[in-house]
Protein backbone atom coordinates (compact mmCIF):
# COMPACT_ATOMS: atom_id res chain seq x y z
CA UNK A 1 0.00 0.00 0.00
CA UNK A 2 1.53 3.34 -1.01
CA UNK A 3 1.43 6.45 1.22
CA UNK A 4 -1.54 7.99 -0.59
CA UNK A 5 -3.60 4.81 -0.22
CA UNK A 6 -2.57 4.50 3.43
CA UNK A 7 -3.66 8.10 4.18
CA UNK A 8 -6.93 7.53 2.32
CA UNK A 9 -7.56 4.37 4.38
CA UNK A 10 -6.88 6.28 7.64
CA UNK A 11 -9.32 9.01 6.60
CA UNK A 12 -11.97 6.40 5.79
CA UNK A 13 -11.48 4.82 9.24
CA UNK A 14 -11.85 8.21 10.93
CA UNK A 15 -14.97 8.90 8.89
CA UNK A 16 -16.44 5.48 9.76
CA UNK A 17 -15.66 5.97 13.44
CA UNK A 18 -17.27 9.41 13.38
CA UNK A 19 -20.33 7.99 11.60
CA UNK A 20 -20.78 5.35 14.30
CA UNK A 21 -20.35 7.92 17.08
CA UNK A 22 -22.89 10.18 15.40
CA UNK A 23 -25.30 7.30 14.86
CA UNK A 24 -25.10 6.30 18.52
CA UNK A 25 -25.41 9.91 19.70
CA UNK A 26 -28.55 10.45 17.62
CA UNK A 27 -29.98 6.95 18.00
CA UNK A 28 -32.35 7.65 20.90
CA UNK A 29 -34.01 10.59 19.18
CA UNK A 30 -34.25 8.62 15.90
CA UNK A 31 -35.92 5.68 17.63
CA UNK A 32 -38.30 7.88 19.64
CA UNK A 33 -39.24 9.94 16.57
CA UNK A 34 -39.89 6.99 14.26
CA UNK A 35 -40.75 4.05 16.53
CA UNK A 36 -42.41 5.45 19.64
CA UNK A 37 -45.36 3.14 18.95
CA UNK A 38 -43.08 0.08 19.25
CA UNK A 39 -41.87 1.02 22.75
CA UNK A 40 -38.23 0.10 22.07
CA UNK A 41 -36.57 3.42 22.89
CA UNK A 42 -35.62 2.40 26.45
CA UNK A 43 -34.56 -1.12 25.54
CA UNK A 44 -31.22 -2.36 26.81
CA UNK A 45 -29.96 -5.84 25.97
CA UNK A 46 -29.46 -8.26 28.86
CA UNK A 47 -27.13 -11.10 27.96
CA UNK A 48 -28.12 -13.09 31.07
CA UNK A 49 -31.45 -14.05 29.50
CA UNK A 50 -29.71 -15.63 26.50
CA UNK A 51 -27.16 -17.39 28.73
CA UNK A 52 -29.92 -18.97 30.86
CA UNK A 53 -32.13 -19.91 27.90
CA UNK A 54 -29.34 -21.37 25.76
CA UNK A 55 -27.42 -23.03 28.63
CA UNK A 56 -24.17 -21.60 27.30
CA UNK A 57 -21.41 -19.65 28.98
CA UNK A 58 -21.04 -15.91 28.48
CA UNK A 59 -18.06 -16.17 26.11
CA UNK A 60 -19.96 -18.41 23.70
CA UNK A 61 -23.03 -16.15 23.78
CA UNK A 62 -20.78 -13.13 23.15
CA UNK A 63 -19.40 -14.95 20.12
CA UNK A 64 -22.91 -15.66 18.90
CA UNK A 65 -23.79 -11.98 19.35
CA UNK A 66 -20.75 -11.02 17.28
CA UNK A 67 -21.89 -13.44 14.54
CA UNK A 68 -25.34 -11.84 14.71
CA UNK A 69 -23.82 -8.35 14.37
CA UNK A 70 -21.96 -9.46 11.24
CA UNK A 71 -25.13 -11.05 9.85
CA UNK A 72 -27.26 -7.94 10.38
CA UNK A 73 -24.65 -5.50 9.06
CA UNK A 74 -24.36 -7.61 5.91
CA UNK A 75 -28.14 -7.99 5.70
CA UNK A 76 -28.75 -4.24 5.96
CA UNK A 77 -27.02 -3.85 2.60
CA UNK A 78 -29.49 -6.33 1.11
CA UNK A 79 -32.45 -4.68 2.84
CA UNK A 80 -31.55 -1.33 1.27
CA UNK A 81 -30.94 -2.98 -2.11
CA UNK A 82 -34.33 -4.73 -2.03
CA UNK A 83 -36.10 -1.55 -0.96
CA UNK A 84 -34.46 0.39 -3.80
CA UNK A 85 -35.49 -2.33 -6.26
CA UNK A 86 -39.08 -2.11 -5.02
CA UNK A 87 -39.06 1.68 -5.31
CA UNK A 88 -37.90 1.33 -8.90
CA UNK A 89 -40.60 -1.27 -9.57
CA UNK A 90 -43.17 1.08 -8.08
CA UNK A 91 -42.05 3.92 -10.34
CA UNK A 92 -42.32 1.56 -13.32
CA UNK A 93 -45.84 0.51 -12.37
CA UNK A 94 -44.87 -3.07 -11.57
CA UNK A 95 -46.52 -5.22 -8.92
CA UNK A 96 -44.41 -5.08 -5.77
CA UNK A 97 -43.10 -8.37 -4.44
CA UNK A 98 -41.82 -8.08 -0.86
CA UNK A 99 -40.74 -11.73 -0.66
CA UNK A 100 -36.98 -11.08 -0.59
CA UNK A 101 -37.28 -8.55 2.25
CA UNK A 102 -39.64 -10.75 4.25
CA UNK A 103 -37.44 -13.83 3.80
CA UNK A 104 -34.33 -11.95 4.89
CA UNK A 105 -36.13 -10.53 7.94
CA UNK A 106 -37.45 -13.99 8.84
CA UNK A 107 -33.96 -15.50 8.62
CA UNK A 108 -32.58 -12.83 10.96
CA UNK A 109 -35.56 -13.04 13.32
CA UNK A 110 -34.70 -16.60 14.36
CA UNK A 111 -31.24 -15.55 15.54
CA UNK A 112 -32.61 -12.47 17.35
CA UNK A 113 -35.14 -14.71 19.12
CA UNK A 114 -32.50 -17.23 20.20
CA UNK A 115 -30.30 -14.46 21.59
CA UNK A 116 -33.27 -12.64 23.20
CA UNK A 117 -32.57 -9.37 21.40
CA UNK A 118 -36.02 -7.92 21.87
CA UNK A 119 -35.74 -4.62 19.99
CA UNK A 120 -34.40 -6.44 16.93
CA UNK A 121 -37.23 -8.99 17.14
CA UNK A 122 -39.80 -6.20 17.08
CA UNK A 123 -38.10 -4.42 14.17
CA UNK A 124 -37.72 -7.61 12.14
CA UNK A 125 -41.41 -8.43 12.66
CA UNK A 126 -42.23 -4.94 11.39
CA UNK A 127 -40.10 -5.56 8.30
CA UNK A 128 -41.89 -8.87 7.72
CA UNK A 129 -45.36 -7.38 8.07
CA UNK A 130 -45.25 -3.88 6.60
CA UNK A 131 -45.23 -2.84 2.98
CA UNK A 132 -44.41 0.87 3.22
CA UNK A 133 -41.00 1.32 1.60
CA UNK A 134 -40.07 4.49 3.51
CA UNK A 135 -41.01 2.84 6.80
CA UNK A 136 -39.04 -0.30 5.88
CA UNK A 137 -35.97 1.85 5.24
CA UNK A 138 -36.38 3.39 8.71
CA UNK A 139 -36.69 -0.11 10.20
CA UNK A 140 -33.46 -1.20 8.49
CA UNK A 141 -31.69 1.85 9.94
CA UNK A 142 -33.11 1.13 13.42
CA UNK A 143 -31.95 -2.49 13.12
CA UNK A 144 -28.45 -1.26 12.29
CA UNK A 145 -28.55 0.99 15.37
CA UNK A 146 -29.70 -1.98 17.45
CA UNK A 147 -26.68 -4.10 16.55
CA UNK A 148 -24.19 -1.27 16.83
CA UNK A 149 -25.44 -0.66 20.37
CA UNK A 150 -24.78 -4.33 21.22
CA UNK A 151 -21.04 -3.90 20.66
CA UNK A 152 -19.92 -0.62 19.04
CA UNK A 153 -16.27 -1.62 18.73
CA UNK A 154 -17.04 -4.95 17.07
CA UNK A 155 -19.58 -3.28 14.77
CA UNK A 156 -16.93 -0.73 13.78
CA UNK A 157 -14.43 -3.50 12.97
CA UNK A 158 -17.08 -5.36 10.96
CA UNK A 159 -18.09 -2.28 8.98
CA UNK A 160 -14.43 -1.56 8.32
CA UNK A 161 -13.95 -5.09 6.94
CA UNK A 162 -17.08 -4.75 4.78
CA UNK A 163 -15.73 -1.48 3.33
CA UNK A 164 -12.34 -3.05 2.60
CA UNK A 165 -13.97 -6.05 0.95
CA UNK A 166 -16.24 -3.83 -1.15
CA UNK A 167 -13.27 -1.76 -2.31
CA UNK A 168 -11.45 -4.79 -3.71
Amino acid sequence: MNNEQNENFKLQNIELSNNIKSLLRDSDSFIIKNFKHLKISDYSYKIDEAIKELFLDENIVCGLIEDYIIQILKSKIDFYKYIDELKEDSLNGKILDYTKIKDLAHKNLGVARNLHIEDAQILLKEIMNKENLDYLKLCAKALEISVIKLNPQFAYETLKLIEVKDSL
